[in-house]
């Protein structure tokens, strides 16, 4: 640490808190993590194993007592703690990073902007998948203009997982904000809109198929986009084969690409950014495939090499905007516009009918 960085306050400690933020936190040049919140005693020892300099407490008003010793809160808690504390750290006066879904309503988001807005704060969401290195690969083709006009954007965030695992995340309690479509559908809607513009309407088919499983496992998506393109989007816990991560098509050419980003994988088995040279990167044998008329499958197409993977890129924007040298990297209106796709997805699954936006 040295006297120039900003300390940060990170709310939560399970998957999101110690896999995700406190080690991309920690690797980013002009950010100390400097408390952690849990509950959890265990997590508590954890967090100190992991950073031995970090405070550890045990509930959120302990943190805001301190607010004046901060310059960041981070929640990375259960999705329906994050509109209250998003609040409470901009009453108490500072710029916030929430993880996604920021809200379960577009309205509670465009609430939370107006008031970081009205207060002059940061209020910024975690859309690390942004930075994965399929999604980095594809803007820079179509920067490129090597697929010319898209037509139809495929994207697929698919796992076998036969059995539910339980928790907040597969509640059926509404108030829980739980489900396939605002945990992983929050990242592809994202990818889509940031690609692609805003949507004009949305399809949705949502279905609980696995026994004992309280909310939605496997659900699909259609959004038209204001642009003409449209985007088919798949996220699913019931996918006994797993499909393409993207299939693009244009009017020159399309591009697929199999595999997740290895950014998750390593931060989960420990690995930090900053601690080898190949940070972010895979394989040749799972680049993507760029051709007209072939089959990737039987080795059509010209391989693409994948970009390297950039998670810690999100942090370092922050750390920037914070500085006042660089702009937010994904804006609580961006977000918004992704939670309107996601309510009407909603309401288009319950109802059978497209809907407009």
């Amino acid at each position: 640490m040295t006297a120039a960085d900003l300390r940060v306050g990170l709310v939560g400690y399970g998957l999101a808190g110690s896999v995700f933020h406190a080690p991309l936190i920690a690797a980013t040049e002009g950010l100390t993590l400097d408390t952690v919140v849990t509950s959890n005693p265990e997590r508590r020892e954890q967090a100190r194993a992991e950073f031995p300099d970090v405070r550890t407490v045990a509930g959120t008003d302990e943190l805001f007592a301190r607010a004046g010793d901060l310059d960041l809160i981070v929640i990375a808690s259960p999705n329906k703690t994050h509109v209250p504390l998003a609040g409470a750290a901009l009453e108490a006066g500072l710029p916030v990073v929430v993880d996604k879904p920021i809200a379960g309503t577009a309205a509670e988001a465009r609430e939370l902007a107006a008031r970081a807005e009205e207060r002059g704060l940061l209020l910024s969401v975690f859309q690390n998948r942004r930075w994965d290195n399929d999604f980095l690969t594809l803007r820079h083709l179509l920067d490129e203009g090597e697929l010319g006009d898209v037509w139809r954007f495929e994207s697929r965030f698919e796992r076998w997982r036969p059995q539910p695992k339980g928790g907040w995340r597969e509640s059926g309690d509404p108030e829980e904000i739980g489900g396939l479509l605002y945990d992983l559908g929050s990242h592809v809607v994202d990818q889509a809109l940031t690609l692609f513009g805003p949507a004009a309407s949305v399809y949705a088919e949502a279905d609980v198929r696995r026994p004992g499983a309280e909310i939605d496992d496997d659900t699909f998506l259609a959004i038209t986009h204001a642009s003409g393109v449209r985007s088919h989007l798949y996220v699913s816990a019931t996918t006994a084969q797993l499909g393409p991560r993207f299939r693009v098509l244009g009017s020159k050419a399309g591009y697929v690409k199999y595999g997740l980003d290895p950014q998750e994988a390593a931060l989960r088995e420990g690995e930090r950014p900053g601690t080898a040279a190949d940070w972010g990167r895979e394989p040749e044998e799972l680049w993507g495939r760029l051709g007209a008329g072939e089959s990737p499958v039987t080795g059509g197409g010209s391989p693409v090499p994948t970009l390297p993977g950039d998670y810690p890129a999100y942090y370092a924007a922050v750390a920037r905007a914070l500085s006042g040298d660089g702009t937010n990297p994904v804006t609580a209106l961006e977000a918004a516009a992704a939670l309107d796709v996601l309510e009407a997805a909603r309401r288009s699954a319950r109802d059978g009918v497209a809907v407009q936006l």
